[in-house]
């Protein structure tokens, strides 16, 4: 397929995209092409669009510049492909709020669009996540486990939220690709260690684990080759504070170092540190930083989700 062709299916069955509505894309310089396709993929569709192009953002959760956010608020459908995330930041939340439906794109490249999970059969990834996400919502607790370590996590009270791929909802917002269920833990309520080594935000893909060490629901300790790339996570207090649990349902995803396919990877789990109030937490902070774990076990409760990257629960 043309990648003016996969521009405009997903314009068309991922963003919903009706005639009479407009699409604003938000992008910035690194990826100016990415959304000069979507923009002309738009228009050669007869819909409306606009295109906003902003610096790159200095860390990923970082709010964008106030007429950026401005404008979302006002668009149908915001569009966001940008080299930095702000899936989880002040703009999303409140323009999803007015009603516009908010697809982020973060760390997107064209050759994403060529292959992997933007290829998906989007009817079954959507069907896998949304089921996924009602056992997250039903769960009390989850605990990770993968070579000897186990983090435990508490999830009471919190639901759990679908990035399925498909926004066909006033105020609905996710990624694309997309591809999980995923939830804020309670702050303060995990312990325990952990072995990312999928990729890391702030580093790419990793050539060697990092081990985390997590009291009282924040990052006390990092251990790895890069670990010392991560110090943002330690700046402040916040920064440090887990912020999510991810459930990757994508089964076109491959590992690539770019968080947004990541952690989307069929059969994995991510965790991450910082902001969580865009999707039920109360922790804001400067950045939101996601840590893919590879052939993970699973438990929700004492439900076994996943073992050893392989989907067991029906």
């Amino acid at each position: 397929m043309e990648l003016i062709e996969r521009a405009q299916r997903i314009i068309l069955d991922s963003l919903c995209l009706a005639e009479g509505e407009t699409l604003l894309v938000v992008t910035d310089d690194p990826t100016a092409e990415v959304g000069e396709l979507f923009y002309r993929a738009a228009r050669e569709l007869g819909r409306t669009a606009l295109v906003m192009q902003m610096p790159e953002l200095d860390v990923a959760g970082q709010e964008p510049p106030a007429a950026v956010a401005a404008a979302m608020k006002a668009a149908d459908v915001a569009l966001c492909p940008t080299a930095k995330s702000i899936t989880h930041t002040n703009a999303r939340i409140e323009a999803a709020a007015t009603g516009t439906r908010v697809v982020t794109m973060p760390g997107i490249t064209m050759d994403m669009l060529r292959a992997g999970a933007s290829c998906a059969d989007y009817t079954k990834v959507e069907a896998r996540t949304l089921h996924l996400t009602e056992k997250l919502t039903a769960a009390k607790s989850a605990r990770i486990e993968k070579d000897g370590h186990v983090l435990t996590l508490d999830l009471g009270g919190r639901c759990g939220v679908a990035s399925p791929g498909v926004y066909r909802e006033k105020g609905s917002s996710g990624n694309f690709p997309s591809g999980e269920a995923y939830i804020a833990p309670v702050e303060g309520g995990g312990s325990g260690t952990t072995v990312i080594d999928g990729s890391m935000v702030g580093v790419g893909k990793l050539e060697s684990p990092l081990t985390a060490t997590i009291e009282d629901g924040r990052l006390v300790a990092l251990e790895g080759e890069r670990a010392d790339d991560l110090g943002i996570l330690f700046a402040r207090p916040e920064n440090g504070v887990v912020a999510e649990l991810g459930i990757g349902t994508n089964d076109e995803a491959t590992l690539s170092g770019v968080i947004l396919e990541d952690e989307k990877l069929y059969g994995t789990v991510h965790v991450a540190f910082g902001t969580n109030t865009s999707f039920g937490g109360t922790n804001k902070a400067d950045c939101h930083y996601d840590g893919i774990i590879l052939k993970p076990t699973l438990y929700l409760d004492d439900e076994l989700i996943i073992d050893k990257g392989r989907f067991v629960a029906k």
